[in-house]
């Protein structure tokens, strides 16, 4: 579907480290020049549409400064293209694909340009996104990055599996861990389903972000896993999450071994934890509700943080009409264009009074209504050095301890916590 992740080692994004620290990151000439541009669109069908028809109004009113736009290129995964594209210094002026964990590698490799050189730039990022741009900041203060779309996740079920349960689909019991525990008991015990929810258990480190972060980001009120430097998940919070999914393991609910499909969509699980843009890919395929994941004691939905799963716009160094670059920019996150963004894939605008501004689409997409007042509350990965090696050790050791029982959970996130405070200082 829409998610592409950088799947490869930190090592072969880093080999454009020292070839493209001699780029410039916005030079005062590249800057101000205006011109021609390349762009790369995401993969998916709704987004390339959306960034289709918005190449094609620029081009209408600026034909001297034509944007031309593409998919990113085929590779393995999205980030490891743009690495490669750093590193031979052809990326394009913008990706409208940019995953906030691979931010700060993109940066080290002096492959990304700070949007506060150009004029207004830090009060257009903060202007649009409001309180939420803060998680978006570098370590230097500076936006390598702007908040563009979020798809905030929640805990999907589907209501016919729950009504074969003898499950009220229409206020089903899942704000609490015991609460989730005993859905789940009830959904595999009568044979609904072969697994309660089936989250991926491989050990790629994107993987924490679709279970152990949505419930850590909603048990610790909106944390970070690391926050000024430090980590923060070897809390109460953390350990409370951790051995929660070791229970769902542990009794079943949850399969340790990764289903080669989408489980929901085929029925094999009765949840799933997604964001709105699976709203349009089990239209007609699962008669589907959706609530905020739960937490211990359980929360008012109004309180419930999550994980963005979000994806933003960066501009390139290689680039070299970056004025254009940056209006482009300005351009694709206007009100209009991110209205435009939201009727054609369902993905939220990371924008302030996001439900407010577009009420219209929300009132007539009833659907999207609640994701738009949980995408005011949602939580980012960490913006750090080290960042997808921390991914990883959190997963590691999340694996071993949580699905596959080989550790304790103290142990465990104690060690993920300890390499994640060295790495976070390197």
């Amino acid at each position: 579907m829409r998610r592409t992740f950088l799947t490869t080692s930190v090592a072969v994004l880093a080999l454009g480290v020292t070839a493209a620290c001699g780029s410039s990151s916005g030079s005062g000439e590249a800057r101000s020049a205006s011109g021609p541009i390349k762009v790369w669109l995401s993969n998916n069908p709704e987004e390339i549409a959306w960034g289709k028809a918005m190449v094609k109004e620029w081009n209408a009113e600026h034909s001297d400064q034509k944007v031309t736009a593409q998919e990113i290129p085929a590779g393995k995964t999205s980030e490891e293209v743009i690495g490669a594209a750093i590193t031979a210094g052809n990326a394009p002026c913008l990706v409208f694909n940019t995953s906030p964990a691979a931010v700060p590698q993109f940066e080290k490799q002096g492959g990304l340009v700070p949007l506060d050189g150009f004029s207004g730039g830090k009060q257009y990022v903060e202007d649009r996104s409001g309180d939420q741009a803060e998680q978006y900041q570098s370590p230097d203060g500076k936006y390598y990055q702007i908040p563009w779309k979020q798809n905030p996740v929640m805990i999907f079920y589907n209501k016919d599996l729950f009504k074969k349960a003898g499950i009220d689909p229409a206020n089903p019991p899942l704000k609490t861990y015991d609460q989730f525990l005993a859905t789940s008991k009830k959904l595999v015990d009568s044979g609904s389903a072969p697994a309660a929810i089936a989250p991926a258990p491989s050990s790629e480190f994107f993987q924490s972000w679709f279970d152990f972060y949505p419930l850590y980001a909603a048990e610790s009120g909106g944390k970070q896993t690391v926050e000024d430097g430090k980590a923060t998940f070897d809390d109460t919070a953390g350990k409370d999450v951790w051995n929660f999914w070791a229970q769902m393991y542990k009794d079943g609910y949850t399969p340790k071994e990764k289903y080669d499909g989408d489980s929901f969509a085929d029925k094999k699980a009765a949840m799933a934890v997604v964001g709105p843009w699976a709203i349009a890919v089990y239209k007609g395929k699962v008669n589907w509700g959706a609530v905020p994941v739960p937490t211990k004691t359980g929360m008012d939905a109004s309180e419930v943080h999550t994980f963005t799963d979000a994806k933003n716009i960066a501009l390139y160094s290689a680039c070299k009409n970056q004025k254009t670059a940056w209006n482009v920019l300005k351009f694709a996150t206007s009100k209009d264009q991110d209205n435009k963004l939201l009727e054609t894939t369902g993905q939220m605008p990371i924008r302030k009074d996001l439900a407010t501004t577009y009420a219209s689409y929300f009132s007539s997409h009833p659907d999207y209504r609640l994701f738009a007042d949980q995408a005011s509350r949602t939580v980012e990965v960490p913006n750090v050095p080290n960042s997808v090696e921390i991914w990883q050790e959190i997963r590691d050791n999340f694996s071993s301890a949580v699905i596959f029982g080989k550790t304790s959970v103290d142990d465990s996130i104690a060690k993920a916590a300890d390499a994640a405070d060295k790495l976070a200082k390197k």
